[in-house]
């Protein structure tokens, strides 16, 4: 009994001790949260050792026939809330959103996703030599014929190591709008933006797109309580050419609008740029 006793703490002893000794190892995702309808949960992608920054995603997993918000949701909607309080070795957190598409709703015209999308993270962290630990508490909504308010919590320890998932947070990178300056050009450009003011104060914007490809436009103000109108295609672009219209209110009161830098993010197949404005 007595040798059987001691061989059971040995053995006790060698796995505490190979658990101590054995690296931990790198989760490519974290658990979902969430329902039959939609789900939220941080993947990681490939993290090289001592990365100045560690790239992830949240991801949202949707039912079919369901729809979420862009960061800008258009004539109504809730834009997605993302709060990282809590989390370990994170100096800063960047969200980046892929080009969204428009989303009637009755009357109205939305602004958002309408399959499962990934939004990639940009982290800093306090310390590139230790992991990071996210804490995420999400707060966003999700419509059909009616729209319900959801919340999601999860946590993902990102360490140096390849992720299986990096494929696809690198697709959702690059749905990522491109940054650029109004311009001449091949492709996918925003050409021009000109303000005018009769019947009001109004902007027309005229984007050029790849053969084959019809472009959309969005508009944004500088902050969060703007809403502008979602720009409207009009006739009278010249050939090989994409014209919207939007007229310039939906700003805090006493806005100067020629003051005031507007971004504007056009999307095409599978490409996204976006342009910062100043009317003045």
């Amino acid at each position: 009994m007595m040798a059987r006793t001691e061989n059971l703490r040995l053995a006790v002893a060698a796995c505490v001790f190979a658990s101590i000794a054995e690296p931990a190892t790198a989760a490519d995702s974290s658990r979902w949260d969430g329902d039959a309808k939609s789900a939220i949960r941080l993947i990681a992608g490939t993290v090289p050792a001592g990365a100045a920054t560690v790239r992830a995603g949240i991801e949202i997993r949707l039912k079919p026939g369901w729809h979420t918000y862009w960061r800008y949701p258009g004539d109504a909607g809730i834009p997605p809330r993302f709060d990282f309080t809590g989390s370990q070795n994170m100096k800063s957190v960047e969200v980046r959103w892929p080009a969204p598409k428009r989303q009637p709703e009755g009357s109205i015209m939305t602004i958002g996703y309408d399959r499962d999308v990934i939004l990639p993270l940009a982290i800093v962290p306090e310390d590139p030599a230790k992991p990071v630990t996210l804490r995420l508490k999400a707060d966003y909504a999700i419509c059909e014929k009616l729209c319900a308010p959801v919340e999601g919590q999860t946590e993902l320890t990102i360490m140096p190591g390849a992720s299986k998932l990096e494929p696809q947070l690198a697709a959702a990178e690059g749905r990522v709008p491109k940054r650029q300056a109004l311009r001449e050009g091949d492709g996918l450009v925003i050409r021009s933006a000109i303000r005018g003011d009769k019947p009001k104060p109004h902007v027309v914007v005229d984007v050029a797109a790849p053969p084959g490809t019809r472009a959309d436009l969005f508009a944004e103000g500088p902050t969060p309580d703007w809403a502008l109108p979602v720009p409207a295609p009009v006739d009278g672009a010249p050939d090989g050419l994409n014209r919207f219209t939007f007229d310039l209110d939906g700003g805090p009161p006493g806005t100067d609008y020629r003051a005031s830098p507007l971004t504007l993010t056009a999307v095409a197949g599978r490409k996204a740029v976006e342009v910062t404005i100043r009317l003045d």
